[in-house]
C-alpha cells in the first residue's frame, strides 16, 4: 500500500551565479512498513530529500504526501504538529539534552506535545534499546552507542508513522554502528513503521529491502532486494 509519495520535488538554494539545485524533479513512492536506504555521494541531495520528506526543509516546488496528507498544504503550526506526531528523526549526532536523563530525553517529544507519557510503550522501548538499567543516567554517563540508542528511543516515543534516519551510524565505530542498524530494523518490524535511511555506507544500505541511489539531485537507480536478516 502506497504510504509515502514525493512528486516532482525541486529544491534550489541561492540565485544567479550562486544558484545550487539540490533536488531536480525527484519523484518516488514508498509502501507502508517498507525499509528503504537512500545512498549517494556527499552533495548528491540525499539528505535534502530526507529533510523535505520530514517537513524540516520546504521544497522550492513539488509535493510530499504521507498517509494521504499533503505535508506542506497547511500552515506552520500544522506542519509542526505533523513533524511531532508523524515523523521520527534520527541524525548522525544525537542532540540529547545534557541535563536530562535517559527517560527524560526519550519522553521529551511527548511532553512537548502536551500529551501523557505511555508508560507501557516507554518500558517496551527501553527493553528494545537495552537501556532498562540506564534509565536515570545522563548523556555524559553513556557510551556513544548508548546515546544514539536514546536518540532512537526519542524518535520512536511518539509512535511516528515514518522513521527517517540521516547517517545515524556516522559518528560510531563499526560494532556500535551495526547495533544501531539492527535496532532500527527491529523497530521497523516490531512497530510496522516505514523506515528511510540515508547513508553513504553500502554495507549498511544492503540491510534494506530497497536501495534508492541519488546523484546530482536526481534518482538514478531504484532497486528492490531481499532484505538481510
Amino acid at each position: 500500500m502506497e504510504f509515502l509519495k514525493a512528486v516532482n520535488l525541486c529544491k534550489v538554494y541561492g540565485t544567479g551565479d550562486g544558484k545550487v539545485t539540490a533536488l531536480d524533479h525527484v519523484s518516488l513512492t514508498v509502501e507502508k512498513g517498507e525499509f528503504v536506504s537512500i545512498i549517494g555521494s556527499s552533495g548528491s541531495g540525499k539528505s535534502t530529500l530526507l529533510h523535505i520528506i520530514a517537513g524540516v526543509d520546504m521544497p522550492t516546488s513539488g509535493k510530499v504526501y504521507v498517509d494521504g496528507q499533503d505535508v506542506y498544504a497547511g500552515d506552520n503550526e500544522q506542519l509542526a504538529i505533523f513533524r511531532r506526531r508523524q515523523v521520527g528523526l534520527v541524525y548522525q549526532f544525537n542532540n540529547l539534552i545534557p541535563t536530562l536523563n535517559v527517560v527524560e530525553n526519550i519522553t521529551l517529544p511527548v511532553l512537548m506535545d502536551r500529551r501523557k507519557v505511555n508508560k507501557e510503550r516507554l518500558d517496551s522501548l527501553l527493553e528494545l534499546l537495552g537501556l532498562q538499567k540506564r534509565r536515570e543516567h545522563l548523556p555524559n554517563q553513556l557510551s556513544g552507542g548508548q546515546q544514539q540508542r536514546v536518540a532512537i528511543g526519542r524518535a520512536l516515543m511518539n509512535s511516528p508513522a515514518v522513521m527517517l534516519a540521516d547517517e545515524p551510524t556516522g559518528a560510531l565505530d563499526s560494532r556500535n554502528g551495526y547495533e544501531i542498524i539492527k535496532l532500527l530494523k527491529e523497530s521497523n518490524k516490531k512497530y510496522g513503521q516505514t523506515l528511510l535511511l540515508v547513508t553513504h555506507d553500502e554495507n549498511i544500505a544492503l540491510q534494506a529491502e530497497r536501495i534508492i541511489t541519488v546523484a546530482d539531485g536526481q534518482v538514478v537507480r531504484d532497486e528492490r532486494q531481499v532484505a538481510h536478516t
